[in-house]
């Protein structure tokens, strides 16, 4: 069994204690995870202090050739990280959508992330006076990360404070945190010392980070309610924020659309990561007149998706990762049921022996039934029948979630003046959940604070420094 540690000022750190991480597909022991004390995280802390200086320091172009470096350290080690996330997460490692794909992902956007520049802007150079805008980095950022996508979802959160001159403590989830582990101990064989740090352990580590005076930002993706509680625990001492929380995401389907040539699209809008994915679709909303043709297309193209352990050939889906998140999805099934949903594929399960939950379509007539006002976070959807396009909108926007949305039709321009009203932070047409470095995400109401990837997502982790002359 292989020994994980954390990464303190460049360096492999032992603790005292530790926890176990099991495979969810076998409920096997994979490896023990060092699990820290809040003295060690302190001391994590610090290092990531006394390296910003002269990391902050360096020309920008050098950040650059570095982030470049974990990009190419990344891919030699690609294999490897994908066998640790699909042990620890349960995505097929060879599916189209599994976690050589979620590697991929990673170099590629950390290769984008390092083309971005960050130029002074000239506001004012006239008879009056020359006024610079400068872009100064913050000090050390603290990273909280689910356990949906270990290592993409910190590479949103690592790459572009490390260019923008920040020096990083990561956190990964205790459901997840071996391949997070093993990336960071990676990008520290490229970088200078204290750069990019590891801790791991429970809650108490990130109320820790979050109210810590030595921590300047918390990037943190996760639930809303946990949000929350960062967000409150950060008050006191001004912490800047990026809060990518919990999504409903609603999908509107047009009448004009062609039911059996749009199914592959919707089942992987839905269903990418086994539904286990913030912007995956989690409610469908189609118009009458297709809505039986939408349903039986989508239920005949979802008995053909195979589910299994990550290591099984042909398995496109996994399972769910936890038990905590399993009983979640069967419960709002079993719910949407007993309040008037009929089950067209799928849960719910009566006896649940493992983590497998099936690929599961529910015809609901009530927008305010269980599975269509919860997350469910998991492998089943709701499809809710609309008679008006007026009526699908109010519909999409009556929930307190606003990550994500999308809207299906042959004509652009009405899907475009449809995805318009949408109340969320990105609507794509004639697909769904299809993020983009160079697109700034983020979401609107509950789902979140300030906006990752892109331009924009760079420049939340600096301040504004103005010199006038």
């Amino acid at each position: 069994m292989k020994n994980y540690h954390l990464i303190n000022n460049g360096k492999a750190m032992s603790t005292l204690d530790s926890f176990k991480v099991f495979n969810p597909s076998t409920s096997e022991l994979i490896a023990e995870a060092p699990k820290a004390t809040l003295d060690e995280l302190n001391t994590i802390i610090q290092s990531a202090r006394d390296a910003f200086p002269q990391w902050s320091s360096l020309a920008y172009s050098e950040r650059q050739n570095y982030i470049n470096k974990i990009a190419d350290v990344l891919e030699q080690n690609s294999e490897e990280i994908a066998t640790i996330i699909t042990k620890e997460q349960g995505k097929p490692i060879g599916a189209t959508l599994g976690s050589m794909f979620e590697i991929g992902g990673a170099v590629a956007w950390t290769r984008y992330t390092a083309t971005l520049e960050m130029p002074v802007k000239i506001l004012q150079e006239d008879e009056n006076g020359r006024v610079e805008l400068h872009r100064r980095p913050l000090g050390v950022v603290a990273s909280i990360t689910p356990w949906n996508w270990p290592v993409l979802i910190a590479i949103w959160h690592i790459i572009p404070a490390l260019l923008s001159g920040n020096t990083v403590v990561c956190k990964p989830s205790p459901y997840t945190p071996l391949s997070t582990l093993r990336m960071i101990e990676l990008m520290n064989s490229v970088l200078p010392k204290g750069v990019i740090n590891s801790v791991t352990g429970g809650d108490e580590l990130g109320a820790a980070l979050s109210n810590h005076s030595d921590i300047n930002k918390i990037v943190f993706t996760g639930s809303t309610a946990t949000g929350k509680k960062v967000m409150s625990s950060a008050a006191d001492t001004l912490k800047h924020l990026t809060l990518e929380l919990g999504g409903n995401d609603a999908g509107i389907v047009l009448p004009d659309c062609d039911p059996e040539a749009i199914a592959p699209g919707l089942f992987w809008g839905a269903f990418i990561n086994n539904g286990q994915t913030c912007a995956a679709m989690k409610r469908l909303y189609v118009h009458r007149s297709i809505y039986d043709q939408v349903c039986e297309s989508l239920t005949n193209f979802a008995k053909n998706i195979k589910v299994g352990d990550g290591f099984e050939e042909g398995a496109e889906l996994g399972p769910v990762q936890n038990k905590m998140q399993f009983d979640i999805v069967n419960r709002l099934v079993t719910q949407s049921v007993e309040q008037g949903g009929k089950v067209l594929l799928g849960g719910p399960l009566d006896n649940p022996k493992d983590l497998f939950f099936p690929i599961t379509l529910v015809a609901i007539e009530d927008n305010q039934n269980p599975l269509v006002q919860n997350e469910q976070f998991g492998p089943a959807l709701p499809i809710i029948p609309y008679d008006t396009v007026e009526e699908a909108i109010a519909m999409a926007n009556d929930n307190d979630a606003g990550l994500g949305g999308s809207v299906w039709s042959t004509d652009k321009a009405k899907a475009s003046s449809v995805a318009a009203r949408m109340e969320c932070g990105s609507v794509w047409i004639n697909k769904h959940g299809a993020v983009q470095p160079n697109s700034p995400f983020g979401g609107t109401k509950s789902s979140g604070l300030g906006v990752e990837f892109g331009e924009e997502g760079l420049l939340a982790n600096t301040n504004i420094q103005c010199i006038l002359s």
